[in-house]
């Protein structure tokens, strides 16, 4: 989950490596470092614990020399808290090799105890310093940098990225990639490495995708790329669609605040060339027509709040394309022996794409002859490589922590691909559903505009909750799980969401007088039936003294006598009512956050991408 860069180049790499860090800690906050090598030739380094301020605040005082070789980075802890000891760099070789590190190199226990027995002395309780060693040890034995990393990397195991340099080789540095995000950075008399093209996108556009077991060597002229073995491998370079502008906050109060702000855009720059003549057609999908008509069943697996969005996804390809879809959480899916076989397409979801419980699953799948499709919004990323088919989201990048335009566009990518299928399966009856899509931004912006600031108020009022529950039914239970996860991400209070139907098999214990409960009410219109019911369960909990606070259709009067609060969302299609109704429940735990003075782009314990199992 760490985030990493390195540089090499004419430039001072000291603030080229801060400013990669700065738009990479949403990756990892625990602590942060850098290691440059200056024009005298000697390797400095600097570790803070924290956020990276605190190594900001240091360099400021004592800055390192002015080289132009250097390596950063942002830790999320895994192995030793987070301490200026565990902080990365780890050195190696009296202090003239330093090593940085992503993921988690599971051997590094047997590792350790070697070179215990052969006198070496640890510092820290990381994996990665073990790492740090044995490359020291191997270019003790041979001062080539790249041999003796070759040799280090294949003798981990686990899922790691590292990244290497040493002061007899100013103007190098090595990286390898296992099951762990990295990427090249490819500038004109300069070159990059990061964990995610924004660790470099402020100098150039350009990237290159490192594939799995993989190692590079930049210099500032050239870039290398070989297999573990040092076989030579080719590389499709890509460039990034979005610029350094659109990982900057912008005058916003959070990252989170803007993103949430930008989800009309997000959502419109995914539907933006799928619709053709009435109906949706996906490009990228251009020659698959035969794999979705003879599928007999779709596994979605995912994660967190993308396993939501897999939810609602659900509903819509089964309704437009008619087919059986079940939802697995990607870190249970491959350890339960599950059935699936070539009549089986497994689509994926991953914001990042590195997520690892997810490309674990993706790889399981192909496997065992399953088809794989990756629903994912970043450029080169490894579950995308690792499919058979990717449709991307396009919601630009994402920083918070807590995702909000992603998931909104991972909904929106849903749709489209419900509707594609059910026109190539010509199982697709309804018709107005294309012209909603359309309408889909211009709605999210109203309910924006109307509710931000009731919703807002309203979180004000409840700063000292302890305990807030969601219910919701259909495609609102989803929206119901969402909101809960939301409010614990950032505001750390207890929150839960529950299948309506559910309520009065166990959790209306939970309801006692003043009790907070979120109601995502569907729409009459769609099935009365389901409406009723919904309305019913406000009742069975107004009865028992709880705050009711209701989302709801404009023009729905029948909860009007029921609701302490009625939050409005535009008349929508049933399919599209989840992108609608999630909004205020976004707005309402950032601004409960807020108000409890939290930090709603880099909450505790969390990290943006999970790049380990």
């Amino acid at each position: 989950m760490c985030g990493i860069v390195g540089y090499v180049g004419p430039r001072p790499s000291q603030d080229i490596l801060i400013a990669g860090l700065a738009r990479l800690e949403y990756r990892g906050y625990d602590s942060a470092g850098i290691a440059v090598i200056d024009s005298d030739g000697d390797l400095g380094m600097r570790k803070k614990a924290g956020k990276l301020q605190a190594l900001r605040d240091s360099l400021s005082d004592a800055p390192l020399g002015d080289g132009t070789t250097g390596i950063g980075h942002t830790r999320w802890a895994t192995h030793g808290g987070p301490t200026d000891l565990n902080a990365h760099p780890h050195l190696a070789d009296d202090g003239k090799l330093a090593v940085i590190h992503n993921g988690i190199i599971e051997n590094f226990a047997p590792l350790r105890d070697e070179l215990i027995g052969e006198g070496v002395e640890f510092l820290s309780e990381t994996d990665t310093e073990v790492a740090a060693a044995l490359l020291g040890r191997e270019y003790a034995k041979n001062p080539d940098l790249q041999v003796a990393f070759q040799n280090v990397v294949n003798r981990l195991e686990g899922a790691f990225t590292l990244l290497a340099m040493h002061q007899d080789h100013p103007g190098l540095v090595v990286g390898a990639r296992r099951n762990s995000p990295l990427v090249i950075g490819l500038g004109e008399g300069e070159n990059f490495l990061g964990s995610d093209v924004a660790a470099f996108v402020e100098h150039t556009r350009k990237a290159l995708a490192i594939g799995q077991d993989q190692i590079v060597s930049i210099t500032p002229s050239a870039v290398t790329v070989t297999d573990f073995a040092g076989a030579p491998v080719e590389s499709e370079p890509f460039d990034v669609s979005w610029d350094a502008a659109a990982a900057e906050k912008g005058g916003w109060s959070s990252f989170m605040a803007k993103e949430v702000a930008e989800q009309p855009e997000a959502v419109a720059n995914t539907i933006r060339g799928r619709v053709q003549d009435g109906q949706v057609v996906i490009p990228e999908l251009d020659g698959l027509d035969e794999l979705f008509v003879g599928i007999n069943r779709v596994i979605i697996t995912a994660c967190g709040t993308a396993s939501y969005a897999a939810l609602v996804g659900k509903y819509a390809i089964e309704q437009w394309a008619r087919v059986a879809t079940d939802v697995e959480l990607a870190h249970e899916f491959r350890y339960r022996d599950p059935v699936i076989g070539d009549d089986t397409l497994v689509i994926s979801i991953s914001q990042s794409g590195e997520t690892m419980d997810t490309l674990m699953a993706v790889k399981y799948a192909r496997e065992r002859g399953a088809r794989t499709l990756s629903i994912c919004n970043t450029q080169g990323a490894t579950i995308p490589r690792e499919s058979d088919a990717v449709v991307y989201t396009h919601a630009g990048p994402e920083v918070a922590v807590a995702s909000t335009k992603a998931f909104s566009a991972q909904i929106t990518a849903l749709l489209l691909l419900g509707l594609h299928m059910g026109r190539v399966r010509s199982t697709l009856t309804d018709d107005t559903a294309v012209g909603e899509l359309a309408t889909l931004p211009e709605k999210i912006a109203s309910v924006l505009e109307k509710e931000h600031d009731h919703v807002s108020q309203l979180a004000s009022w409840m700063a000292d909750t302890r305990s807030v529950l969601f219910l919701g039914r259909h495609v609102g239970y989803p929206i119901a799980l969402e909101g809960a996860l939301k409010l614990k991400e950032i505001s750390y209070i207890h929150a839960e969401g529950f299948a309506a139907g559910e309520l009065k098999h166990g959790p209306i214990a939970l309801i006692e007088p003043g009790q907070p409960v979120f109601v995502i009410v569907p729409s009459p219109r769609h099935s009365a039936l389901i409406h009723s019911k919904v309305v019913s369960n406000i009742q069975e909990i107004r009865a028992r003294g709880a705050r009711v606070i209701v989302i709801a259709e404009e023009g729905d009067a029948a909860v009007l006598p029921f609701a302490d609060e009625v939050i409005r969302i535009p008349l929508a299609g049933a399919m599209f009512e989840p992108v609608l109704a999630v909004v205020p429940l976004q707005i309402f735990a950032m601004a409960l956050a807020t108000a409890k003075g939290l930090d709603v782009d880099q909450p505790r314990n969390l990290a943006k991408s999970v790049t380990v199992e």
